[in-house]
């Protein structure tokens, strides 16, 4: 029994000793260079909702939208002339509903002013599911990668430090993007291990950039990810990044909820 105990306590140490090894590392650790996904021509796909569709953002107002630091507090993101634009002063947003398995279309564009460069360059991130607070969750990222040089698993259409997309289908500053994600959300046995991973497609402009991808579990800026503590239904959220370049704006967002259809 005390041997038993002994090594249960190691165990749990040296889990505790990788962890913070993880987060003590640097963020280029996990930074991809290459390959540098080929630059093809995407097309604008300004799908409007299926008639089954839940309408997360019409044009009027973020009455779908809470303040991801407090649900009880609605979005505060900035509504004119059909668009909402990141307001960075207060925060990132996520859904009132929660989602597993889902189909999902948003569009989103970087300000033809944009300035700065890699990272801090239309940077903003649409979390496939939002598992907590700040920037806990599983990150498509969104970036202006429109001649714009950065690590390739931190692009536009990457699932961020994961997965570098198919290819850079990215149209310019000023023009609207558009993503399509069928969304597969990962499964938990009852003692709280992953049973089967989160998988996802994206369509970005109309080009498939991620072909039924398995994660490695939630995004980790510093460390690897992996699938740490179990989860359900989650909100999807939108990234106010804190780089100083000009925000970015969205429109067109619906989503169809699979999981309620099967």
């Amino acid at each position: 029994m005390i041997k038993t105990a002994l090594l249960s306590t190691c165990f749990v140490l040296g889990m505790t000793s990788l962890a913070a090894a993880q987060q003590s590392g640097k963020p280029e650790d996990t930074e991809v260079w290459e390959p540098v996904p080929k630059v093809v021509t995407g097309t604008l796909l300004a799908t409007p909702p299926p008639s089954d569709a839940v309408v997360l953002f019409d044009g009027k107002d973020l009455s779908q939208w809470v303040t991801t630091e407090d649900r009880n507090a609605p979005a505060k993101w900035k509504v004119a002339g059909g668009v909402m634009t990141v307001d960075k002063s207060t925060g990132n947003i996520e859904t009132k509903r929660t989602f597993s398995d889902y189909q999902l279309h948003i569009e989103w564009r970087v300000p033809a002013n944009i300035s700065g460069t890699g990272q801090a360059r239309g940077n903003s991130g649409l979390f496939l599911a939002s598992i907590g607070k700040g920037d806990a969750g599983y990150e498509l990222q969104i970036l202006d990668s429109y001649n714009n040089k950065t690590y390739v698993n931190g692009m536009a259409g990457s699932i961020y430090k994961q997965f570098i997309p198919l290819a850079n289908p990215t149209r310019k500053p000023g023009e609207w993007q558009s993503y399509d994600v069928f969304w597969t959300a990962p499964t938990f046995k009852a003692d709280g291990a992953m049973a089967t991973p989160a998988r996802v497609t994206v369509l970005f402009n109309g080009v498939v950039v991620q072909n039924n991808t398995e994660l490695l579990g939630p995004t980790q800026y510093i460390g690897k990810a992996s699938y740490k503590q179990s989860h359900g239904a989650s909100p999807i959220k939108l990234q106010s990044h804190g780089d100083k370049s000009e925000p970015l704006s969205f429109r067109n967002i619906w989503i169809r909820d699979l999981a309620a259809k099967q």
